[in-house]
């Protein structure tokens, strides 16, 4: 049962990775989440835009508390691998699209811009800083932490277009591997 707006952001984030903002229609996303047209614009007076808004709000929250804050203010020798461990339960290992990475190479990069650039900006911050604090110089540091991101952005592809978990696996392994490294 829906009993408000957070309970219908999964279902909602689910239906924008396989259809994309285009193809999530308002009839498709009513079927998914159970609601009706009435519904879902009183959850979200703004649309779909709204909706697509909320899910990169909430997807930027779960990477704030998972990801960019353990990375900022914990041990980074434990936080790096902490990341990859958690880097691969968020994307079940290959088999869930990244949200924030679809609407930065689709039609909608420009509507959500500003979301799209702070989850990648607000990454690569904090493996840097991580690394930084973990012995590496700051341009050494923010260098790995761009070829991680980039890197996982592209192991995500690989997977999905291969249809093979162990090439994910394989690749966040490499790099952890170029992370920890001295």
């Amino acid at each position: 049962m829906v009993a408000e707006r957070a309970d219908v952001l999964p279902a909602l984030a689910e239906v924008f990775r396989e259809h994309g903002y285009e193809g999530a229609s308002l009839a498709l996303i009513g079927q998914r989440t159970g609601l009706g047209k009435g519904s879902l614009y009183h959850f979200f007076p703004g649309g779909k835009e709204e909706m697509a808004a909320a899910v990169l709000a909430e997807i930027d929250g779960w990477f704030e508390q998972h990801i960019f804050r353990p990375l900022r203010e914990e041990d980074p020798h434990r936080a790096v691998p902490e990341m990859i461990r958690a880097v691969d339960g968020y994307f079940r290992s290959g088999r869930r699209v990244c949200l924030v990475g679809a609407f930065a190479l689709g039609d909608v990069r420009d509507r959500f811009a500003d979301a799209i650039r702070g989850y990648f900006a607000a990454w690569t911050d904090a493996l840097a800083l991580g690394l930084e604090r973990g012995g590496l110089a700051e341009d050494e540091a923010r260098d790995r932490a761009e070829e991680a991101v980039a890197a996982i952005q592209g192991a995500l592809v690989l997977a999905r277009a291969l249809d093979e978990t162990a090439a994910f696996r394989r690749s966040l392994a490499r790099i952890e591997a170029r992370l920890t490294a001295a």
